[in-house]
């Protein structure tokens, strides 16, 4: 059965597989407290969504309005920990999940794996382990959420598709990030057939672009391209912008 991959944008990827479509990390909002979104969310991103997994706790990723634009019946999977948020929020299907339990929606298998990012959601907020996911269908698709570089990445490939963070929305990455270049080291260790590069492109700082859209918002999937010819010359990548979508044959 066809598949589809959207690049939403952040966090943000539209899966479809399978006849089953998911949402990883909705933020669906042109203005997130200080931050711009560099191009509107298109409306599709909210339509036909059976699933939703968020990867952990940090408002760029589990934004509460985001959610609540797809409805409070859809059911959202989170990290074990952070399911009080969404049911005092009045979600109607929320599931929690720990590394290395699995679930199945529809056709597909969703095991959460190890991410190597901070847990916390500001410092007197809830806090949870973060994960990523691994989809398993007639294709394999990890999605990283957010995480540093570990070896036991190796573990988890070779998968046909890494969603691959490889920036974020500022000038400078924290700890718990992939830069470009530590993105094409994780991806020599998963082994994708194809990679897209996720978590750039898409918001950024209002008092940093009042000159022009800043450079942190473009240069990062270049350097990702170019490191990667170095470390997995074989991966596939395909650089998609916020809103555009490749099928997966």
């Amino acid at each position: 059965m066809a598949g589809r991959i959207e690049y939403v944008g952040h966090a943000t990827v539209f899966v479809d597989l399978d006849g089953v479509r998911l949402l990883t990390d909705p933020l669906l909002r042109n203005r997130v407290a200080h931050l711009r979104r560099s191009t509107p969310v298109a409306a599709r991103a909210l339509r036909g969504v059976d699933a939703v997994l968020v990867s952990h706790a940090h408002y760029d990723h589990l934004d509460l309005p985001s959610l609540e634009k797809l409805g409070k019946k859809i059911p959202v999977v989170v990290p074990r920990g952070l399911g009080g948020l969404l049911r005092k929020r009045k979600f109607e299907s929320v599931l929690e999940v720990e590394v290395g339990e699995t679930l199945a929606i529809g056709e597909l298998r969703i095991r959460a794996v190890r991410a190597e990012h901070d847990r916390g959601r500001g410092p007197f907020g809830a806090s949870a382990d973060p994960v990523g996911y691994v989809v398993s269908g007639t294709k394999s698709i990890y999605f990283a959420g957010d995480t540093d570089l570990f070896e036991e990445m190796r573990e988890l490939g070779p998968v046909d598709v890494g969603l691959i963070p490889i920036w974020g929305w500022g000038p400078g990455l924290g700890g718990g990030h992939l830069d470009p270049a530590r993105a094409a080291e994780a991806v020599a260790l998963l082994r994708p057939r194809l990679v897209i590069p996720i978590h750039w492109g898409t918001y950024f700082p209002i008092h940093l672009g009042l000159a022009g859209r800043p450079a942190f918002v473009s240069v990062p999937p270049i350097e990702f391209a170019t490191a990667l010819r170095e470390k997995a010359a074989d991966t596939r990548v395909e650089v998609l912008r916020p809103g555009e979508g490749l099928e997966l044959d």
